[in-house]
């Protein structure tokens, strides 16, 4: 498979590069600076991302630039600088950092790097070092008032960089400069689609897994499901899937999706395991705590039905890309905000190989190849809803009281935006319960009840997310049947906290 490789020195864009070279059919795949894959004969071509280091910094990025010269090299941000410095240009900080939007005065016409930008083309630019002078075999391709050198190619070579960002919305010809690179500089044939994805994958998985049985454990969600589907379109009824009720999930969804994926003729096994979550659970309100219960829960829970089915040789997994990048981050894995993910992750008791058949998708590619599958519109389009469920939207103990009051609540904030044509619209949507109580009134009464939070946010893959602005009326609407239905609420607030800062779940 015709690939790009893109080397990522820590850069907070890295994966939107990615994400608009897969954009233009062409697969391409992101690794650490620091431990690039061996090249296959596939490789088209590399981009050095950007970083938030200095070129200058002591412990700066230093990747092997072994293959410039020998195949198309594009250097982005401090990619470019780098390749400026380490052959005998000179970068220094600028007098005034560049940050923001800037635009080309200068355009070389005959760049095929450039082909087809606009006179005067908006760029992003971000960073506090600039090239102050290259090297002889560079030429300048493009300039902003500002930065002589925003861009250029050395001569005898398919390398090209540039000082700004193509990747990001505000470079108005990014996706122009970046197909003119991974079509016409590396000839890549954009022929990476849903289609042939799905194709490709079920001979894969049928010859790696021939007449092995695999388990998988199906939460309702986008991910797992299409795993599930490319499982069954390979081996048939050697799928076995486990569906857990947590008593973690939101009002009538175990019975529902569970019928769902029957109604697929998916091979499923339905555990009412609320008992054991609950005890789980009991007296703890850390949110890493009541994650790493729920995690060792599921995996007892998980192992025991496992263990029932006779033969099994590999655990089936949801892994998606942005996972598995998040596990092999330049400088080890992220800080951790909350653990979820778990890639790779296994008990060593429990003695399987792992299939995870998404681990190249990201978050919209896994729903247009659910979508190819022939995914039905209600699993397809379900909101993203957290592996802990419930328990990390109720703040503080669990109880199944709890549990019952934020089903309702949640039950009527998403009916609410499906009746008036806005779950669509909303990424994520979900209610949460918070530990302290308010005085209202009711009937004359004096009332001192909880108090529910309403969030909504729209994102494409979950990794930033702005509130959504939604009708007041609609609303008032909800709040008023929540507390009119509800018993033991009288207060709804709206969520209007944008991620960053704040996280989409409370916990």
């Amino acid at each position: 498979m015709e690939t790009i490789i893109i080397l990522d020195h820590g850069s907070q864009y890295t994966q939107l590069i990615a994400r608009k070279v897969r954009e233009l059919n062409v697969y391409c795949e992101i690794h650490p600076f620091n431990n690039p894959p061996k090249f296959s004969d596939e490789v088209k071509g590399v981009i050095l991302s950007g970083s938030p280091c200095s070129v200058r910094d002591e412990n700066a990025p230093n990747p092997d630039l072994w293959f410039k010269g020998k195949m198309p090299v594009l250097g982005v941000c401090y990619g470019a600088q780098y390749m400026v410095q380490a052959f005998g240009g000179s970068v220094v900080a600028s007098k005034i950092r560049e940050y923001g939007r800037a635009n080309l005065n200068f355009i070389d016409k005959e760049s095929k790097l450039l082909k087809g930008v606009g006179d005067n083309s908006q760029v992003w630019m971000s960073h506090g070092d600039t090239i102050e002078s290259m090297p002889e075999s560079y030429k300048v391709i493009c300039s902003t008032e500002s930065v002589k050198n925003a861009g250029y190619k050395i001569e005898g070579e398919e390398t090209y960089a540039i000082q700004f960002h193509p990747e990001v919305y505000h470079s108005t010809d990014g996706l122009t400069m970046l197909k003119n690179f991974v079509v016409d500089i590396c000839g890549c044939e954009q022929n990476w689609t849903e289609d042939s994805f799905v194709e490709t994958t079920i001979k894969d998985l049928k010859e790696k897994l021939q007449d092995d049985k695999v388990v998988l454990g199906l939460s309702g969600g986008v991910d797992s499901s299409v795993a599930a589907l490319l499982l069954h379109r390979a081996i048939g009824d050697n799928l076995n899937c486990i569906f857990v009720d947590n008593g973690l999930l939101r009002k009538n969804e175990f019975e529902e999706v569970l019928a769902s994926y029957k109604g697929m003729g998916l091979n499923v096994i339905g555990v009412d395991a609320k008992k054991e979550f609950y005890s789980a659970l009991e007296g703890l309100t850390d949110p890493e705590k009541k994650r790493k219960a729920i995690g060792k829960t599921f995996i007892d829970v998980f192992d025991a039905e496992a263990a029932k089915i006779k033969d099994v040789k590999w655990l089936g997994q949801g892994t998606i890309y942005p996972d598995v990048i998040e596990s092999c981050s330049v400088k080890g894995p992220s800080v951790t905000i909350k653990s979820h993910h778990n890639v790779g992750g296994l008990p060593d008791y429990m003695k399987l190989k792992i299939v995870e058949p998404l681990r190249s998708l990201f978050k919209d590619e896994v729903r247009r190849v659910g979508r190819a599958l022939g995914l039905k519109d209600e699993l397809l389009g379900r909101h993203p809803f957290p592996g802990p469920g419930l328990a990390i939207r109720i703040l503080g103990d669990i109880t199944p009281e709890k549990v019952a009051i934020l089903q309702e609540v949640d039950a009527i904030f998403i009916d609410n935006l499906k009746k008036d044509g806005l779950y669509n619209k909303v990424w994520q949507a979900g209610a949460v319960l918070l530990p302290i109580q308010s005085v209202g009134v009711m009937g004359d009464e004096r009332t001192y009840e909880r108090v529910v939070a309403l969030r909504a946010v729209e994102s494409v893959d979950g990794m930033t997310a702005d509130w959504c602005y939604l009708p007041y009326e609609f609303l008032a609407k909800v709040s008023n049947e929540i507390i009119n239905k509800v018993k033991g609420v009288n207060r709804v607030c709206y969520d209007i906290s944008s991620k960053p800062p704040a996280t989409i779940e409370w916990e």
